[in-house]
């Protein structure tokens, strides 16, 4: 059995397909925790000066997941001196064996944030973000499938299906055995 999640370095990451409420969950945790709070895609377009659907708009998908990948190289050399952080991943982040064998090698817990196809084409419709992959329902429900198996190799995942974001966070503490700091206000999944 592993050691408690407090034992071992003090960095989380969640992970899931598009909608499955990566940031807003980990808002709700970093602020329980009162750690510091990442996400990757606010990371890229930091880096790139765009944003992600501008990055797929000019350069297409493939020049996004290299600055994706790079990106997430930085992020992870900067984490022994960063302090504790909850780090939202881009959907497709973990996809690459190169970026899962990193997120492995940090020995720090990944969190599949799951729903089930419906629901996260319900929520991505609901947002206003933009996201590049969401537009083609074939597409989506192909990525999906595509993606799942690689986030379904994680040691822990947690349903999202029909929970607030609270209830997801106070989940996901329990089963790291991480205990709040605060407490937060709560809100619907996205």
């Amino acid at each position: 059995m592993n050691p408690p999640a407090e034992q071992r370095a003090r960095a989380l990451f969640l992970i899931g397909f598009m909608g499955a409420g990566k940031t807003s969950v980990g808002r709700v945790l970093a602020a329980r925790l009162g750690w510091r709070f990442l996400d990757l895609d606010e990371r890229i377009e930091q880096r790139e000066g765009r944003t992600i659907a501008g990055l797929f708009r000019e350069d297409g998908e493939a020049a996004f997941r290299r600055a994706e990948s790079a990106a997430l190289a930085d992020l992870l050399r900067e984490l022994p001196t960063s302090g504790p952080t909850v780090i939202a991943l881009g959907g497709g982040a973990p996809v690459p064996e190169e970026n899962a064998r990193r997120l492995r090698a940090t020995g720090c817990p990944v969190v599949f944030l799951d729903a089930s196809l419906e629901e996260l084409r319900r929520r991505c419709a609901q947002t206003q973000a933009a996201r590049p992959l969401f537009q083609e329902e074939n597409r989506f429900r192909q990525l999906y499938e595509e993606r799942r198996m690689r986030y379904m190799a994680v040691e822990v995942r947690v349903d999202t299906e029909a929970k607030s974001v609270e209830a997801v966070a106070a989940e996901v503490l329990a089963r790291l055995q991480l205990q709040a700091s605060e407490p937060s206000t709560p809100g619907e999944v996205r």
